[in-house]
Parts: structure tokens; C-alpha cells; sequence
């Protein structure tokens, strides 16, 4: 019997055409929807402290079950009091079954109904990943959401394949639900490709299924922009307006703005962070690449507008510099300037929703980032 959720609770407050916006309440904390998650993959978020993240206004993180799991191991860190201890963050966490990671980092030697088998990306050694597993590790975790095994197919793939895959995700889900064990919050994951039919039966599928969210998975896979809101479109409106909305592993600020606009509530990307570490800014006005020349002596910082501790502090010049040299401090003031924009955008959003005036936002930004 699988046990319900009682520590999560979720509100939509206001809406402005189909963007929403909206509170869960954790053990840990309330967030505020719509909002943008960094990327801790591995107990870390690359260049930054949890201090760090605090002061930036992150509200909640996304840690990798899969890396974890390989190292140092669910079991050391449950033995060091649980994830939250280990990284020092007190806020809540979302972390991923790890089933994507199997399939797109390890060397997949089986999937069936059971589960999967793999190699280790790191030694080689071999490793099943089964639905009861992919919960006992994250409740190993303590993580605060987690999030339910399921399959990623690649782009393209085949309507005969990703049927099937569906039909395999819905069965994974039904396990996950019935394996969990304790009060922390569990969302089921929709698939079914670029396939109108196969989104609907399962979203269909999932939404039926007493989760505490809904994810929709399997996008943001090479697809692009178009297809991926085309999918969008025939997905969310299948979802209880109840529950809260994630869509996994997105993305750019205009990809953010257009999920927004169609009800979307949760974001995930390594873009900001990993972007920044390739010398990339984003802002108000576009993008910044710095390693161009043209920045060599530029005397004013990344954004004006931003008040951010990098633009407060920091010119283009030296940004550059730090990135030319490859310092490390690079990393660390170009994160904190592109999660500061991340987390900027969000809360913007969220003002413009209350406002009703989210499509003039949305607007902006399509402006700014459509390439």
C-alpha cells in the first residue's frame, strides 16, 4: 500500500492566463512557483557555497541520485545524517531517480520491465537500477522530492518504441509509489516522446496516480524549441491544475518564459552554471561571450541593472581576464552573476504573474533570446 504524502502541500494563488503562480510547502521550507532550481549534481553546486545560494535567493536545489549513488554511495551519506547534513544546505531538495543518468552516461547493458543494467561511467562495474531501488536511495538521500524511475527514450525513437517505453514508465511509477516508505513528497514523470497520443494516455496514466507533482520528462533532448512547446501544449492541459508542474531539464530564459505561459511551475538547468564556467553571461540585454576580444578593456561591469555581487563589483575587463587566465575565481563570479539573473528572472515572473501583466515579460525576454 503505498503511503500518501502529509508534510507536502501545494497552492496556486493567482494565475494570468495559463501562467500560474503558486506555493508547496516542504518539511524544509515553502517555495515559491514558478521557480528555477540549480543544479547540484554532485552534493554541489559547481563554484558555489551553500552561503552562496542562500544569498542568492535559491529557494530549492536539485542533486543527482545517480552520481550520489556511484559516489560516494547513499549509504555513507546517510550515515553522515542524510544529504542535507552532508552539503550543509538546510533548504529542501529535489533529487532525480538517476534513470537518465544510466542512459546517457553509463554503459546500459539491459532494460526490461524489471529495471535497468548497467555499467558504472567511473570503474565499469556492474549495477541494477530497479524502481524499489531508485526509492530506497533517495530515501537513503532524505531528499525532500523525489522523484519516480522512469524511461527516457532518445530523439528520435520510434511511436512503436516510445509506446512501449510508456507503458514501462506507467508500470515504474505504479512500483515507485508502492516501494515509498516515508512522508517526503514523490512526483510521477510523463513521457511518450513527440507523440501527440502517447503524451496524452501518459499524462493520463501518471495523472491518475496519487503523486505529489507531476514531472514531464523526455524533452529538451535535441527536439527544439518549437516541437519541445507543440509538446507542451497537448501535455499540460492533461494535468490536474492541483498538483505542481515540473518540466525536467529546462532551460533557456525563452524556454522558461513559454513553459511559464502554458502553466508550467519547476525548472532545472545546468545552463547557468555551466555556461558561466565556459566564460558565458546572461543578461537583461543578451548574452556575453567574453572570451571576444572586445571586452579586453571594457570598464563597466556584465549588466548595470544587476545588482548581483559580480556587477557590483567586478568589469567585463577583469571577467575576462579571470577567463582568459582560467582562474577559478572566474567561475565563481560568472555562477553567481548567471544564477543571480536565473533566480532574478523567476521572481520577476512570479511579480508579473500577481501583476496580470506576465505576457508583456514574456514578450521581453522572447526578444532578448530568441536566436
Amino acid at each position: 500500500m503505498a503511503m500518501q504524502c502529509s508534510s507536502f502541500k501545494y497552492d496556486v494563488s493567482c494565475t494570468d492566463g495559463d501562467a500560474r503562480c503558486g506555493m508547496f510547502q516542504t518539511a524544509r521550507g515553502a517555495v515559491d512557483t514558478p521557480i528555477f532550481m540549480p543544479v547540484g549534481t554532485q552534493a554541489t553546486v559547481k563554484a558555489m557555497s551553500p552561503e552562496i545560494l542562500k544569498t542568492l535567493g535559491s529557494q530549492i536545489i536539485l542533486s543527482n541520485t545517480y552520481h550520489l549513488h556511484m559516489r560516494p554511495g547513499e549509504d555513507l551519506i546517510k550515515s553522515l545524517g542524510g544529504l542535507h547534513a552532508f552539503m550543509a544546505w538546510n533548504g529542501p531538495i529535489l533529487t532525480d531517480s538517476g534513470g537518465y543518468q544510466a542512459f546517457s552516461l553509463a554503459k546500459l547493458m539491459k532494460i526490461d520491465d524489471e529495471g535497468l543494467r548497467f555499467a558504472s561511467h567511473l570503474d565499469g562495474s556492474r549495477h541494477v537500477l530497479t524502481p524499489e531501488k531508485a526509492i530506497q536511495i533517495q530515501e537513503d538521500l532524505g531528499s525532500d522530492i523525489m522523484m519516480c524511475l522512469d524511461e527516457c527514450v532518445a530523439y528520435p525513437s520510434s511511436e512503436q518504441y516510445v509506446a512501449t517505453s510508456v507503458k514501462r514508465t506507467t508500470l515504474w511509477a505504479e512500483r515507485c509509489l508502492a516501494a515509498r516508505t516515508n512522508e517526503n513528497a514523490l512526483f510521477g514523470i510523463i513521457q511518450g516522446g513527440v507523440y501527440e497520443d502517447l503524451r496524452k494516455r501518459s499524462a493520463s496514466e501518471i495523472s491518475s496516480l496519487p503523486f505529489d507533482g507531476i514531472a514531464i520528462g523526455g524533452l529538451s533532448v535535441g527536439e527544439g524549441h518549437d516541437i519541445m512547446m507543440d509538446t507542451l501544449d497537448v501535455t499540460v492541459p492533461d494535468i490536474p491544475f492541483e498538483k505542481p508542474r515540473y518540466l525536467m531539464g529546462v532551460g533557456t530564459p525563452k524556454d522558461i518564459v513559454e513553459a511559464v505561459s502554458r502553466g508550467v511551475d519547476m525548472f532545472d538547468c545546468v545552463l547557468p552554471t555551466r555556461n558561466a564556467r565556459n566564460g558565458m553571461l546572461f543578461t537583461r540585454n543578451g548574452k556575453i561571450t567574453l572570451k571576444q576580444a572586445r571586452y579586453k578593456n571594457n570598464p563597466y561591469p556584465p549588466d548595470e541593472t544587476c545588482t548581483c555581487y559580480t556587477c557590483r563589483n567586478f568589469s567585463l575587463a577583469y571577467l575576462r581576464h579571470l577567463y582568459i587566465s582560467r582562474e577559478i575565481l572566474g567561475s565563481i563570479l560568472n555562477t553567481i552573476h548567471n544564477l543571480h539573473f536565473y533566480l532574478e528572472l523567476m521572481s520577476d515572473i512570479r511579480h508579473s504573474i500577481k501583476e496580470r501583466c506576465f505576457d508583456r515579460l514574456r514578450k521581453q525576454v522572447k526578444e532578448m533570446y530568441d536566436d
